[in-house]
């Protein structure tokens, strides 16, 4: 069993930062892909950001591209989401994901992950 604890959210103001961060624990961190979901009240959870198992290759909505960056430090076990001009449709729980295997179109979905952390709220004010 791989255990994800994330942390960071809180409440910022629109235009503002946080980083989040995914701390895994259990199993070999460097053998699964890692992802970023969110889920607003009411709504799918959805893809926010994904990365390979060596940190090669990223995936992003399209909704963040160009503002969110992941980025995982295998050494530390630890994955990380890197939120900039942060924007009040990006309030949600945001959850980190791993997953074994390739890094194929089964990243973009909840259904291709195995593991999942508790989630940690962001609210972005406006």
């Amino acid at each position: 069993q791989v255990q994800l604890v994330e942390s960071g959210g809180g409440l910022v103001q629109a235009g503002g930062s946080l980083r989040l961060s995914c701390a895994a624990s259990g199993r070999t961190f460097s053998n699964y892909a890692m992802g970023w979901f969110r889920q607003a009240p009411g709504k799918e959870r959805d893809l926010v950001a994904a990365i390979s198992r060596s940190g090669g290759r990223t995936r992003y909505a399209d909704s963040v591209k160009g503002r969110f960056s992941i980025s995982r430090d295998n050494a530390k076990s630890t994955a990380f989401l890197q939120m900039n001009s942060l924007k009040s449709e990006d309030t949600a729980v945001y959850y980190c994901a791993a997953k074994g295997g390739g890094f194929g179109s089964n990243t973009y979905y909840t259904t291709g992950y195995e593991y999942w952390g508790q989630g940690t709220q962001v609210t972005v004010s406006s």
